[in-house]
């Protein structure tokens, strides 16, 4: 009769340490394949909007959103008729005096700022592009001091104008397949 042999490999710090490694690269290679595929060279040449209103009072905000309104197509018509950025950049250059006498037609008398500038923008995340917060080339107006909450967009893929698609997907119900599976055998 054979004997039972009990065969174990003890487990050293050498094993568990190599583990670890092994986890970090397939980590690692995770990241830089979303990375790859997700266009972040496109993201780094974008230009950004950003339209800093005086306060968070709600008729500031209101004003905010009305101007964002109105200059909105003006900045769209800019950019479908460019084909690089260097065009897009003289589009813009070329309405700025447009959009400043427009916002500040309707800032009421509050001092209206237009300029291009590296401006801090916020982590965003757009479907499975995560935009990472730094700072970008943006046209920013600010409208009276500026103190109010922001908006931002990029002109590429719109942040500041929120997707119809996202907004039906987050008032969808979530559901799980297993479970609704499960249920499914009782019904």
């Amino acid at each position: 009769m054979l004997q039972d042999y009990e065969i174990s490999k003890p487990v050293g710090r050498i094993d568990s340490f190599m583990a670890v490694i092994e986890f970090i690269l397939v980590l690692f290679l995770i990241q830089s394949a979303l990375l790859l595929f997700s266009g972040q060279a496109e993201q780094d040449e974008e230009i950004r909007f950003r339209i800093l209103s005086h306060s968070n009072a709600p008729a500031d905000q209101k004003l905010k959103e009305e101007i964002q309104l109105v200059i909105e197509p003006m900045i769209n018509q800019a950019i479908a008729q460019a084909e690089s950025k260097s065009e897009i950049v003289d589009n813009l250059k070329a309405i700025e005096a447009t959009i400043l006498e427009t916002a500040q037609s309707m800032a009421d008398g509050q001092d209206v700022r237009f300029e291009r500038k590296a401006a801090l923008f916020p982590p965003k995340r757009s479907g499975f592009v995560i935009t990472p917060q730094a700072p970008y080339d943006a046209y920013i107006l600010t409208i009276g001091s500026g103190r109010g909450d922001n908006w931002w967009c990029s002109l590429f893929p719109k942040v500041c104008f929120p997707d119809k698609d996202v907004e039906k997907a987050e008032d969808e119900k979530v559901t799980f397949f297993i479970w609704e599976w499960i249920k499914s055998w009782f019904d």
